[in-house]
């Protein structure tokens, strides 16, 4: 029986809440509804996915439809280091590094590229389909984060969110010193979903998203009712 546990975040989790805590609450505390939206972009973005993690790791021939991506994944595996592709980490709230669904677990996420070898200095990429004017860099801080507590000889991390539909980047390289201040900054942002999840309160956040994309069709801004 699946049971909520208001102490465990990941980057997912943690933007839906802040979306919409009702939305939250409904999907992923008391589960009456499931959040299955699908389009065709993302069904595309899902075979892109797995095309560059097959074609990163191993030699091998891309698709046509992914061939223009070609070159940027070229770039990445001629970097020296070992490349894991899905690569699942997690943290204890003391920051220590822990497996996948450890019932202690803190905070996890998965990095669709990570790219680490003796030197100092780590990548972490997320592939994209979607815009680019939607980047958000969250993402990139706390796979960073990670990183730091898996493999304690990196002090730098390269991390990239990799548009190929636009051929855009954003970057975000963080540095060990930045740690401490990063962690606090999600520690106080989860602590708002302890927070409603202690007082039962998840008020329901109004989004251009609601009307034809939000699964919980007993809100009353949603559209697909």
């Amino acid at each position: 029986m699946y049971a909520f546990n208001p102490n465990a975040f990941s980057y997912s989790s943690l933007k839906t809440y802040e979306s919409c805590p009702r939305k939250f609450a409904e999907v992923n505390v008391y589960r009456n509804f499931q959040d299955v939206f699908t389009s065709p972009k993302g069904d595309y973005g899902d075979r892109m996915h797995k095309a560059a993690e097959a074609y990163v790791k191993a030699a091998g021939e891309l698709e046509a439809e992914f061939k223009f991506i070609k070159p940027i994944l070229d770039t990445l595996r001629n970097i020296s280091g070992e490349k894991r592709t899905e690569h699942k980490m997690g943290v204890k709230h003391d920051g220590t590094p822990t497996r996948w669904n450890d019932p202690e677990r803190w905070f996890q996420g998965i990095a669709d590229l990570t790219i680490v070898g003796d030197s100092p200095v780590a990548r972490v990429v997320d592939y994209k389909a979607g815009d680019s004017k939607y980047a958000d860099t969250d993402q990139l801080e706390l796979m960073s984060l990670l990183l730091f507590a898996h493999y304690p000889h990196v002090k730098l991390v390269k991390g990239v969110l990799l548009f190929v539909l636009s051929e855009q980047v954003r970057k975000r390289t963080v540095d060990i010193t930045e740690k401490d201040r990063l962690w606090q900054k999600y520690r106080e942002r989860h602590a708002k979903v302890i927070a409603s999840h202690a007082a039962d309160n998840w008020p329901m956040k109004e989004s251009g998203l609601c009307k034809k994309h939000c699964c919980v069709l007993s809100c009353a801004h949603n559209g697909r009712r």
